[in-house]
């Protein structure tokens, strides 16, 4: 007896064939869109980044009437002129009180002065330094002379301590969904920027520095000679350390 199928029944097969070739060609086709990671927008690091931004410094030097600084002020000038130099953008705005009582205008003139050479002798030009003045709002407090300067800074993008919803009569929405307070991490954040000697490090790295080639030769001589190279380093709390370090 010779087998043969059925005319409808070939055609039934065949039509089942060409679907599955069909449904496998297009899966041939298909390609993943290519999904990377994410933070959720209730994440505090997604609701107060940190970003860069220009941000001013400024010191508040108080006036003297011998026509010098004294040493704790001579030194936050210091200070004040080393971090300018390093990272101001743009120029020095000196801010100079003005309506104070007729007995410190001298104090006022001579600690500008003094401020002025400070600035020469730590590489600050005159034609970078601005002189404007402002006036006093209480005349029997003291009125400093105020250094400022722009320079780039980390900081959150929005202010701390905003709070959209009242934790006492939210809905019930909001409270079934278990999430964070908007403010929550706020001040965390900008702890951690404020932290951050150079903004440009959260940025990206810093390059290698350069080798230390004496120890590198004198660790594989001692390889070589089957010696460990290790560094012992023991410190009791009296004697320094650098005298406690072998090599």
């Amino acid at each position: 007896m010779t087998g043969r199928y059925p005319p409808a029944l070939s055609r039934r097969t065949a039509s089942l064939l060409a679907a599955c070739a069909l449904g496998a060609l297009a899966a041939a086709c298909k390609t993943d869109p290519v999904t990377t990671g994410g933070l959720d927008v209730t994440d505090y690091r997604a609701r107060h980044p940190v970003v860069l931004a220009d941000g001013t410094r400024s010191l508040d030097v108080f006036p003297t009437g011998v026509g010098h600084l004294d040493p704790r002020q001579a030194a936050d000038v210091d200070a004040f002129m080393l971090e300018y130099r390093r990272y101001g953008r743009g120029g020095l705005l000196m801010e100079v009180p003005r309506g104070v009582p007729p007995s410190q205008v001298a104090a006022v003139e001579r600690t500008a002065s003094v401020l002025g050479r400070f600035g020469t002798q730590n590489g600050v030009g005159a034609r970078e330094i601005t002189v404007t003045g402002y006036a006093v709002a209480a005349p029997t407090l003291a009125a400093p002379i105020r250094l400022s300067f722009q320079r780039m800074q980390a900081k959150v993008a929005d202010a701390c301590g905003l709070w959209p919803q009242d934790l006492g009569t939210r809905s019930f929405a909001s409270d079934y969904s278990n999430q964070p307070s908007w403010n929550l991490g706020c001040a965390m954040q900008s702890n951690v920027a404020a932290q951050v000697a150079d903004p440009v490090d959260l940025v990206r790295g810093r390059p290698e520095g350069r080798i230390d080639t004496v120890k590198r030769v004198r660790d594989i001589g001692q390889l070589r000679d089957g010696k460990d190279p290790s560094t012992t380093w023991r410190q009791d709390g009296q004697t320094a350390v650098k005298s406690q370090v072998t090599n």
